[in-house]
């Protein structure tokens, strides 16, 4: 079986994995880096001094805009020599990528929803199951080639379009003996930048992310200067509630706020004015006071900046720049009951190291890996930090106290499915499955002793399967929990498409030891597998809480535990080409899913989701 990367070299569209950011530099020197940039500023130089633009400003009326007409030639010159030198290319998939390519719009409010198998429980809530991912726009992710050398998109790339599921109940039941109306609605998230090249109806940034370090500069130079802006803003990560707005973000810009109704862009999300750098995809409701804990991380200093949101949103009450000597990429953070949680992982962004042509996201197993330990409104010189053993992790499951320790359970790699292969293993002969293996994460428990500085680590449920995505009852977030869910990693699926795909979903039982099966490896807990169909993959779980029955005047409410309530999931069957989502009930994990909704178009793989609780009359 070949590895993802081996898989994913084989395209023709892109030097690497679908969703690595491979920025290292073909059969090219550093020499020849500065070459080309050298051969960049004399050829757009002599473009712009041939025009005889300061002659005629001279004898232009003093009442027309002088600045305005140079900056007016200025952007044609720049459009022109783009045009002239760089070719856009689209990047074709696989067949077992087809579901990864980008779908219409819908119009209007979307579709009523008449197919669906099975029966919406009566005690769902009423509410929006919402999911983030890429739908680039002119039919797909696109590679440039020119004098520089060859830029591309990759895989987490692509505009942002949110696809929304609406579940509303009706006081009349219908002939079926249902009383829910399920809608279906898409849009996409109009960024600055996706309103830019939507009104030039043509691709117009520059990939500068993966390809040739040369290729990727001049892209960083020249969407600089016609668009004022190195990249495009994405909004295709995460979906996220506060204080009752609803917000869609990834992690090169701010938020965007969106009409969770009709999935309208409403504007940036600054917190009035006061937060003016990007923004992970996970923040975090602080336990008891309801405040966000936020994070921002840039590829210049300061690097990382974390920052608390008033309860209300209106207000940002504590930011504070951490300090660190590098930019590692951090794309969730944890906290606890008095605690920020922050992963520094050796994956890092260096532009010098573009400069000097190397990637500009590497991961080096032998830098080090700490978990940092902040109190809520600290500062950098208050964070207790962890050494741990090196890991990629992206995800938290959770994190919250337990006597003198800090838990944090997450899902581990050791090595990044984002940036060229690792390059610190000297050894050849390691086998395909074992570097395949690296790059596919499971559930991993940290326990980080306040008192005595120790560090004890272990894997939850072995290295049998591999899970990612995960999530957990939202009530429980940054206390102690018994329960949280991952999507399941089909493993030979993933390694024949080179992108990552998703068979099933896990359902962990933190504080209930697995049945011994032979020898188990460091105590290893109790996971449910509820696995789909075959060919049949899920994007954007989200779990659904179970709300206390409220309904009978004077009734004492039900007890409703931990895990009562459902995954909500997307999926696609690959053979049919239908897309559904499956509602499964949390305390009958194994059994088939409650309902399966069918949906009128086919919905792409994506990346997170969440479901949010409204009103009848919001």
């Amino acid at each position: 079986m070949k590895t993802q990367r081996e898989l994913a070299t084989s395209r023709s569209s892109s030097t690497g994995m679908a969703f690595q950011v491979n920025c290292c530099i073909q059969n090219k020197k550093p020499s020849a880096v500065l070459d080309n940039i050298e051969y960049f500023k004399t050829t757009l130089s002599s473009a712009i001094m041939k025009q005889p633009l300061l002659r005629r400003m001279q004898q232009v009326p003093m009442h027309i805009d002088v600045s305005k007409i140079f900056k007016n030639a200025s952007a044609k010159m720049l459009d022109a020599f783009v045009d002239s030198v760089f070719e856009f290319i689209d990047q074709p998939l696989l067949p077992s990528q087809k579901n990864f390519a980008p779908v219409g719009e819908l119009e209007g409010e979307g579709v009523v929803i008449t197919s669906i198998i099975g029966r919406i429980p009566d005690n769902f809530p009423e509410g929006v199951y919402v999911r983030n991912g890429p739908n680039p726009l002119f039919g797909g992710l696109k590679t440039t080639k020119s004098v520089f050398g060859r830029s591309s998109h990759i895989w987490i790339e692509g505009e942002g379009m949110v696809h929304a599921l609406y579940f509303t109940k009706n006081d009349v039941v219908s002939s079926d003996g249902s009383r829910w109306t399920v809608r279906y609605n898409n849009r996409h998230v109009e960024t600055e930048t996706y309103k830019l090249e939507k009104q030039r109806n043509k691709p117009s940034f520059l990939p500068a992310i993966g390809g040739d370090s040369p290729a990727i500069l001049s892209a960083y130079l020249l969407n600089l200067l016609r668009f004022g802006k190195v990249n495009k803003y994405l909004s295709n990560t995460n979906v996220f509630e506060h204080s009752g707005r609803f917000y869609s973000v990834a992690e090169n810009h701010i938020p965007q706020e969106i009409d969770i109704l009709t999935l309208e862009t409403l504007g940036n999300w600054d917190v009035s004015g006061a937060w003016n750098r990007p923004f992970i995809s996970h923040p975090k409701r602080a336990p008891g006071t309801g405040e966000l804990v936020i994070m921002g991380v840039d590829a210049v200093k300061p690097f990382w900046e974390v920052g608390v949101v008033s309860a209300d949103g209106k207000e940002l009450i504590h930011k504070v720049d951490l300090k660190l000597n590098r930019c590692s990429i951090c794309h969730e953070i944890g906290v606890t009951q008095r605690y920020n949680v922050i992963m520094d992982i050796a994956l890092t962004i260096d532009i010098k190291r573009l400069v000097g042509g190397g990637p500009l996201v590497k991961y080096n197993e032998e830098e080090y890996a700490r978990i940092g330990v902040m109190p809520r409104y600290g500062d950098a010189s208050s964070i207790r930090w962890f050494k741990v053993e090196p890991n990629c992790t992206f995800h938290i499951i959770n994190s919250f106290e337990a006597g003198d320790e800090v838990v944090v359970w997450g899902c581990k790699a050791l090595d990044s499915v984002i940036g060229p292969s690792n390059e610190s293993s000297t050894d050849n002969s390691t086998s395909t499955a074992e570097d395949a293996g690296k790059l596919y994460s499971h559930a991993y428990e940290w326990r980080l002793n306040m008192e005595t500085g120790e560090v004890r680590e272990r894997y939850l449920t072995g290295k049998k399967f591999s899970m990612d995505f995960p999530m957990i009852n939202g009530n429980f977030c940054g206390l102690k929990n018994r329960f949280g869910y991952a999507q399941v990693v089909d493993l030979v699926a993933s390694s024949t498409s080179g992108l990552l795909k998703y068979g099933g979903i896990a359902k962990l039982h933190f504080e209930e030891p697995a049945e011994r099966e032979g020898e188990l490896e460091n105590e290893e807990i109790k996971v449910e597998r509820h696995m789909f169909e075959e060919n049949t993959f899920c994007t954007g779980a989200a779990f659904v809480p179970k709300q206390s029955d409220s309904s009978r005047i004077g009734s004492i409410l039900e007890e409703v535990e931990e895990d009562d309530g459902w995954v909500i999931t997307f999926v696609h069957n690959e053979d049919t080409k239908v897309s559904q989502v499956y509602v499964i009930d949390t305390k009958e994990f194994c059994s088939e899913p409650v309902a399966k909704i069918t949906l009128p178009c086919r919905v792409p793989y994506g990346f997170h989701g969440a479901f949010m609780a409204t009103s009848s009359n919001t």
